[in-house]
């Protein structure tokens, strides 16, 4: 394979250890998703310590106390939470679980941040289909997939309340205040998560796909090619990616990533 992608990032010293050069090509988000009668989508809203809570197993039914505190109108039933998470190994988890292990030190001592954990509660499905497919079966049901996933399949996000303290709904605008902050020229290796930016407009988890590429690749030919296409999609693809409920990379981000095929790519 000349190219991969990932939404878990390598850091530097792994990168360098494979030959490898990385760098990030579009940005999404990850969001809540519940199946709560009554509820709509954005009705309900989360902190990052109750998410954790409840993924945890500390909060088990939707009329918690925490749960009520942060929804004093809504109409919550007594009645038990069903978890669903990943069952496979996934970058949506690894940056779900990286936002969890930011907000909840209980969270981070005892689960931890992966592409893949050891979930206390909860069924595992595979991919963000299955856990939709859960979700929708299951009432009173939470689970967490890609905004993009979610907007085009209709299903029931929460909003957050955000490291600024600030209730968010799920937008591009949301997800660009976040992706702002990126501070991408003082990352090495481009290792840079995007959970839990700071700003009064951000929404809690950003993540971003990165591109990996053999530096000294075999096939010469194949590798050029690949840079022709990502400096095409660089170029044409913007709309595109905004259209899809993703985000761009900023122009200065991508001519410093142009920088690095020149100096690190053998093509």
């Amino acid at each position: 394979m000349t190219f991969g992608a990932t939404d878990a990032p390598l850091k530097s010293d792994q990168l360098q250890k494979d030959g490898l050069a990385q760098w990030p090509m579009i940005m999404g988000a990850i969001v809540p998703v519940v199946n709560l009668e009554g509820v709509k989508a954005g009705d309900l809203v989360l902190d990052g310590p109750t998410l954790a809570n409840i993924f945890l197993g500390k909060i088990t039914k939707w009329d918690d106390a925490a749960i009520k505190k942060l929804n004093p109108k809504a109409k919550l039933p007594s009645e038990a939470i069903a978890v669903v998470h990943r069952a496979d190994g996934s970058g949506t988890t690894f940056n779900f679980t990286d936002y969890l292990s930011k907000v909840s030190p209980d969270w981070k001592s005892k689960v931890g941040s992966g592409t893949a954990v050891e979930w206390p509660v909860g069924v595992g499905a595979k991919g963000n289909e299955g856990v939709a497919g859960n979700i929708a079966q299951a009432k009173n049901s939470i689970g967490y997939v890609e905004y993009a996933y979610a907007k085009q399949n209709k299903l029931t996000y929460t909003a957050l309340i955000n490291k600024a303290g600030k209730t968010i709904q799920p937008t591009n605008e949301a997800f660009q205040a976040a992706a702002s902050n990126a501070d991408w020229t003082n990352a090495p290796g481009y290792y840079l998560i995007l959970t839990d930016q700071p700003g009064d407009k951000s929404w809690p988890i950003v993540a971003s796909t990165f591109i990996l590429l053999h530096k000294d690749g075999s096939d010469k030919a194949a590798s050029k090619e690949a840079l022709k296409f990502f400096k095409f999609a660089f170029e044409k693809g913007a709309k595109s990616a905004e259209e899809l409920d993703y985000i761009p990379m900023p122009d200065s981000v991508v001519k410093q990533i142009e920088k690095t095929w020149a100096a690190d790519v053998k093509s």
